[in-house]
């Protein structure tokens, strides 16, 4: 039964429905003037940069030192002006309904419907945004020995240097990433899942100008931005396929899709090893490719519709209605309240995800994360610079990356189909497990293992693509352990802990308090890597085909037993 102040709200939504622009596909936006609009100034503002690129080109693509074009300042105005305007088009006029409406539509019936078309759709095109997403932070580790280099700052290749460290690169763009996810998760859960990942795009494109930065402190304003920008898409999108996915094909095609994280270090690794060496383009280009990529995604953006069931969670039964026809779904009014229904007693912000019951599911995930974060931001990030300290050259360094990404990269289907078929919990122990073996032996064999270049092949496959699909494991997992009205949420503090791992270890080396040698970066990530291990034992809950639904309910009763 619904309340006397849930009837006032019905037609306020359906009013706000009306208002929107409505189609077979469930896609709408506010204002989509003003969300285009915004697109296009985005667009002018990077493209007005690139000329000083361009004029740098007989000088290796270096800008160090160079003046501020009025057209570059003008395109920054641009850029700032296009965003507001991007997100004013998207930001729906109607506030959320209370806590206790719920819809009559029966939403598992997404469960049961057969994969179509429209699914395939959605996962190839978030699987090119999950790429596009994690390229961002993983050319953070390409970029720095060469930005190291023109700006002459001090980095694991010159430790002696009297200037300032290149791990504050990296540093901003992390202390970007951490509220950035916090941000897209309250996002996600607001404005909806598609709502975010377009602005995501929006802000892909216009950090793409951290590549025609003379200065080094503009750089690190950019990356910030980036970090921001960054931080919301890879939870959002993961959300957004949970939530799309039948229950009996969800845990092993995310997962698969999100191999994408590895294949996003492969890209980058081959570009920083073809394009971005001196003689070409320079480390600059890894950033300027944002623009091209960006507006890919939102090109493709037609294929992302909205959640369902967050559509039916926000009274927008019309626009549910059309994306559940769109995925084969059937449309059932049930005489009582939906299967939504079992969230009604829970709220809908972060302090929800510390409450029973779950705090320790939450505390759980927050340990992995960090792990894997200390891992990525530790051990990846220093490893193109720790090779060449060893003796490699640019080249080499990120072709033995790229081979060891390569060399991993098809057992991301295995593992796929372990998390769906056999059990994901025992299949986020397992790849966690694998990554301490690895770590392990690098800590045994320290520098030594650089001349044993066979060795050091096999030894990266793990932490380099290995720790890419825990990472898309992970994101998996939280997006199915946490209930509707605060999935978002929970998927963006998972993001936000794994960025926050890294930015820990990347204030220690920004202070010098210890050098990011192999061992030493091996070592730091197995320790919390092992205490995530125990508590998933303990606390993880089996997610393997069940209904999200179900998984919510199951959590519920062992909360009060």
């Amino acid at each position: 039964m619904t309340s006397g102040a849930d009837d006032e709200q019905v037609p306020r939504k359906r009013a706000g429905a009306q208002r929107r622009k409505k189609k077979t596909s469930g896609i709408s936006y506010e204002h989509p003037v003003a969300f285009w609009y915004g697109v296009a100034m985005v667009t002018i503002g990077v493209i007005l940069q690139l000329p000083m690129y361009y004029m740098a080109r007989k000088n290796h693509h270096h800008l160090a030192g160079m003046a501020i074009t009025p057209e570059m300042a003008v395109g920054m105005v641009m850029i700032f002006a296009g965003i507001a305007a991007a997100i004013y088009g998207l930001f729906p006029r109607d506030p959320p309904p209370s806590a206790e409406w719920t819809s009559h539509i029966k939403v598992t019936t997404l469960d049961d419907a057969p994969i179509k078309r429209a699914h395939i759709g959605l996962l190839l095109v978030l699987a090119v945004a999950i790429t596009i997403d994690v390229m961002k932070p993983t050319t953070l580790a390409f970029v720095a020995p060469g930005a190291a280099a023109e700006y002459g700052l001090r980095s694991p290749l010159n430790p002696h240097a009297h200037a300032l460290p290149i791990a504050l690169y990296p540093l901003c763009a992390v202390a970007g990433l951490v509220p950035g996810s916090f941000i897209w998760g309250w996002l996600g859960d607001r404005i909806g899942r598609r709502a975010s990942i377009l602005i995501a795009a929006v802000i892909f494109v216009a950090t793409s100008t951290c590549g025609a930065m003379p200065a080094y402190w503009l750089n690190l304003i950019t990356c910030f931005v980036m970090g921001l920008g960054v931080g919301g898409m890879l939870p959002i999108a993961f959300t957004l396929m949970s939530e799309a996915i039948p229950a009996r094909h969800r845990g092993w095609l995310m997962v698969l899709i999100g191999g994408d994280i590895a294949g996003a270090y492969i890209i980058t690794s081959w570009l920083a090893s073809t394009l971005a060496v001196p003689d070409r383009f320079g480390w600059r280009i890894l950033w300027l490719v944002g623009l091209p990529t960006g507006l890919l995604l939102l090109v493709l953006n037609r294929w992302i519709p909205e959640s369902p069931r967050f559509l039916l969670r926000y009274g927008r039964e019309e626009e549910a209605r059309n994306v559940m026809e769109r995925y084969g779904a059937a449309i059932v009014v049930a005489e009582a309240d939906s299967d939504l229904a079992v969230e009604l007693r829970l709220g809908s912000g972060f302090t929800q995800l510390l409450s029973r019951p779950f705090i320790g599911l939450t505390a759980t995930i927050v340990l992995l994360a960090l792990s894997i974060g200390v891992i990525q931001y530790g051990f990846q990030q220093w490893m193109p610079s720790n090779l060449q300290h060893l003796g490699y050259t640019a080249v080499n360094a990120s072709e033995i990356l790229r081979d060891s990404a390569l060399a991993g990269f098809p057992l991301s289907l295995p593992i796929a189909l372990l998390y769906g078929f056999w059990s994901s919990k025992k299949t986020v122990i397992i790849m966690a497990a694998v990554t301490l073996i690895a770590l392990a032996g690098f800590v045994i064999a320290g520098n030594s293992v650089a001349r044993h270049p066979v060795l050091l092949r096999l030894l990266l496959i793990v932490p380099v693509w290995g720790i890419g699909i825990l990472n898309s494991v992970l994101a998996v997992y939280t997006a199915e352990i946490y209930p509707t009205v605060v999935r978002a949420r929970g998927s963006g503090m998972s993001a936000a802990a794994t960025k926050f791992g890294g930015f820990l270890v990347l204030a220690v080396v920004t202070v010098s308090i210890t050098i990011p040698s192999v061992k030493v970066t091996a070592l730091v990530g197995a320790l919390p890597l092992a205490l995530a291990v125990i508590a998933v034992v303990i606390v993880g809950p089996e997610t393997r085909r069940k209904r999200l639904e179900r998984i919510t309910m199951e959590e519920l009763r062992r909360a009060v037993t």
